[in-house]
């Protein structure tokens, strides 16, 4: 059978027809192996019987159990922890914005009464003004027999008395002085 199929592969000795082509004809190997076998009687294949179906359950394969790399937990663990982070800045971000929102208003506020203080305050210092407010209150000039004058001719002297160093047993009662009066003014 091998020389068969080398016989027809490679044929040196028959020529082969080529119609205005050297390429083969794709069904030549078809045809020369009809003409071979045109007297034999053909050959009737066994009839494979097929066998009966029958539906088995699959068998279930159960995968190992894996185990997970401590790295990787610790991975998961950090990236849920730096997600918290985020989102809390980004709360402390939301109120502290919201915070110099009301600081801006309460700013404007306080300069529109920073005007009206300035005006006031500037109207205090008037001397009309001051004048008028202090004959409102009975407030007169100061009459020659209430002026008292102040002779500052003569030498002035100071008496300095100098304390003798405390002694030891001095020392010691002032710091245990100082020591329980610590004591009691934590407690209470």
């Amino acid at each position: 059978m091998a020389s068969a199929a080398k016989d027809l592969r490679y044929r040196s000795g028959r020529s082969v027809s080529v119609d205005g082509n050297l390429a083969r004809s794709l069904d030549f190997e078809v045809r020369e192996r009809e003409l071979r076998h045109a007297g034999e009687v053909p050959r009737r294949r066994e009839a494979v019987r097929e066998k009966p179906k029958v539906h088995s359950a699959p068998k279930v394969r159960l995968r190992e159990a894996q185990h997970v790399s401590i790295l990787a937990v610790a991975g998961a663990v950090a990236a849920a922890v730096l997600a918290v982070l985020v989102l809390m800045n980004y709360i402390q971000l939301t109120v502290l914005s919201s915070n110099v929102v009301e600081l801006r208003g309460e700013l404007k506020t306080l300069e529109k009464e920073n005007v009206i203080l300035t005006t006031q305050y500037e109207q205090m210092f008037d001397l009309a003004t001051v004048k008028a407010a202090a004959e409102a209150a009975g407030m007169t000039k100061p009459g020659a027999s209430q002026i008292y004058y102040v002779d500052g001719t003569s030498g002035d002297s100071a008496v300095v008395y100098r304390q003798e160093a405390p002694g030891l047993l001095d020392r010691l009662r002032e710091s245990l002085h100082h020591g329980i009066y610590a004591v009691v003014e934590y407690f209470d």
